[in-house]
């Protein structure tokens, strides 16, 4: 007797070589063969092992004095810090409980944590010229208007988004003027 596991529901079906493999999933009534079934071969202990070499192996490996990727060297100021003296527990609770009183958590771009919200710009005349797109007769935004500034709490890039108002604003504008 041959065991099958269904894809689908996760249940275990056996079959009697005499009357063949089930067609479809007795439980769930889902296909069992075909493009919808992933079959799975094991490989034997030896190539068990020899991949578990492997895994020790980089596992000895230095990632972090062999990469040039520019958010490590946030991760090695956070410990910087926690080498003279900082508490990294009490930093990694403060950043949670700012999280937590934030409207909108972004991930940062470049390692994925979550940033922290540290204040506003205010883009004024002068310092932004805003442009006519085809098709549309005023500009998509003013040439003032504020951002959200945010930090990543690991990596500490810095990110600016449109605030709410400047954002509804943008839209409004594109709705409006798109159909025109």
């Amino acid at each position: 007797m041959e065991t099958t596991i269904c894809p689908w529901c996760q249940t275990e079906i056996v079959w009697d070589e005499e009357l063949g493999a089930e067609e479809e999933c007795p439980y769930c009534h889902n296909e069992l063969k075909g493009y919808r079934t992933l079959n799975v071969q094991l490989g034997s202990e030896e190539d068990l092992e020899e991949e578990a070499e492997l895994k020790d192996r980089v596992d000895d490996f230095d990632y972090w004095d062999e990469s040039d990727s520019p958010h490590l060297g946030g991760v090695r100021r956070v410990e910087g810090f926690t080498a003279s003296g900082g508490d990294l527990l009490a930093y990694e609770s403060g950043v949670e409980r700012i999280l937590d009183g934030q409207d909108e958590v972004p991930e940062c771009p470049h390692c994925r944590e979550y940033m922290l919200h540290v204040g506003q710009q205010t883009i004024t005349e002068g310092s932004f010229e805003p442009v006519v797109p085809n098709g549309m007769t005023s500009p998509l935004l003013t040439s003032t208007m504020k951002l959200n500034v945010y930090v990543c709490s690991a990596c500490f890039s810095v990110s600016r988004f449109l605030a709410e108002e400047d954002r509804n604003s943008l839209i409004r504008t594109v709705s409006d003027k798109s159909g025109k």
